[in-house]
């Protein structure tokens, strides 16, 4: 009974074995995620591969499988070469799963696994990035405030666009601006990447932007930007200075005339007196 009991105990421990060694040869991915901002395009899985290797697949839905990150032991691959020729195109990505060993995907007569990930259109869906203030300056009652358009990866006619060229009318932005000294904000909206809104004068306004695609169902709002405050103080300062610049003008034109003119006077009476002195002439 021995020798049975540790042939059977054996034969359980080499099929529990068996069995892992198989489930982790046959592991597909899952997990497939489109990680997409300003049309920068990736897209992710799990699990980290043991023996394998995956290759990625996209088409858009008229369109032919293109094989890339081929035979990559990683989990993540850049699509963005390929999504950025239509941004507006709805595409199609799958990753297929082969054993490490094995030949090329193309030349393979071992059938994949194939893990299909969710439709992605581009123009509908990558987020759009924080954006950054370009510039400000507030000129007593008058703040004026000008956004950066980012740049994508998207081009035309070999020219990198901005966010501003493909979204055109589609994208606005958001201003928030409050008081220094207080917490209620105010917005106001543009679709150009200007701000020019009446505020009181002598305060100091502090203030963010935010990129906005109304349009959309979903990803409609970036991330605020950084914010940025005024400083009345310094505007204050910089006209005290062209007022005391122009008073120093004055002083030294003053002080450069006052002596010419001066001497000019001297000459004048010296002139004068010097003919009221001179004798008479006797014809």
């Amino acid at each position: 009974m021995a020798p049975l009991a540790r042939t059977l105990l054996l034969g359980w421990v080499l099929a529990q074995v068996s069995s892992s060694a198989g489930t982790t040869d046959t592991v597909v991915a899952y997990n497939l995620t489109w990680k997409s901002t300003n049309f920068k395009t990736i897209l992710e899985w799990k699990p980290k591969p043991i023996n394998r290797v995956y290759t990625v697949q996209i088409s858009h839905r008229q369109g032919d499988w293109k094989n890339k990150c081929f035979h990559t032991a990683d989990t993540e691959c850049d699509l963005t070469d390929e999504i950025v020729k239509n941004v507006k195109e709805t595409y199609l990505a799958r990753v297929l799963s082969y054993p490490a060993n094995n030949a090329k995907p193309s030349s393979s007569s071992v059938e994949p696994d194939r893990t299909n990930a969710p439709e992605f259109t581009p123009y509908l869906e990558t987020n759009i990035g924080q954006p950054a203030i370009q510039s400000f300056e507030q000129v007593g009652t008058k703040l004026n405030v000008t956004v950066q358009d980012a740049r994508t990866l998207v081009r035309m006619n070999g020219t990198f666009q901005s966010l501003r060229e493909v979204f055109g009318q589609d994208l606005i932005y958001i201003l928030y601006y409050w008081k220094a000294s207080a917490t209620g904000k105010k917005t106001a909206k543009t679709n150009t990447n200007e701000f020019l809104i009446e505020v009181d004068k002598g305060e100091n306004y502090c203030f963010s932007v935010q990129a906005v695609i109304p349009s959309r169902i979903a990803n409609q709002k970036s991330p605020e930007s950084i914010i940025e405050c005024t400083s009345q103080e310094k505007g204050m300062f910089r006209e005290m200075f062209f007022i005391v610049g122009a008073i120093v003008f004055v002083v030294i034109i003053f002080l450069i005339l006052l002596p010419l003119t001066l001497y000019k006077c001297r000459k004048a009476r010296a002139e004068q007196s010097g003919k009221e002195n001179s004798p008479l002439n006797v014809a």
